[in-house]
């Protein structure tokens, strides 16, 4: 794992989801595709509390290769129990830059980091720190391409009764 590239994706994935977030109105904010699927505010408010409650600190844990418990987490519950779609989409898209600004301040302050060294997960397998690093990213990209989805499913919704079957498979 090479520190400045992790560092550098987490920094597009950022950007990333400050243009897609940026200017969505309250109404798309909130809006969701069918009931089973999060809305681009839910988005948001997930990858603040996974950036500030999980990568970070478990990635932590495993660089000091400590025998200290996990801090549990419960992402798919922090939806509704934390309220994330009553919140303010800008401050909430902030609130997630912010904590990112502090992962990549803290990455940068790493020395020589062992991204082989790890410690036994609490789901009963060796994980090393490269592992959760490889997680972070690919959960950034996973929640990315879930902006663009929701974005143009919000677009196909908005231009109903027009058809963008041209436009190719959906």
């Amino acid at each position: 794992m090479d520190s400045a590239n992790l560092a550098q994706m987490l920094t597009r994935q950022a950007e990333l989801a400050r243009t897609l977030v940026e200017d969505v109105s309250p109404e798309q904010a909130v809006w969701k595709p069918d009931p089973e699927r999060w809305s681009v505010l839910e988005v948001v408010n997930h990858l603040y509390d996974e950036e500030r409650e999980d990568f970070r600190v478990r990635l932590d844990i495993l660089l000091r290769a400590s025998d200290e418990p996990w801090p549990p987490i419960h992402p798919m519950e922090w939806v509704t129990e934390r309220q994330y779609n009553a919140r303010e989409p800008a401050a909430s898209l902030e609130n997630f830059l912010a904590e990112r600004r502090a992962s990549l301040e803290w990455l940068a302050s790493l020395q020589s980091p062992d991204w082989d060294g790890g410690v036994q997960s609490p789901w009963g397998f060796f994980m090393r720190a490269g592992d959760m690093a490889a997680s972070w990213v690919v959960h950034g990209q996973w929640h990315t391409e879930q902006l663009i989805r929701l974005r143009r499913d919000w677009t196909v919704e908005q231009v109903k009764p027009y058809d963008v079957r041209y436009a190719g498979r959906l």
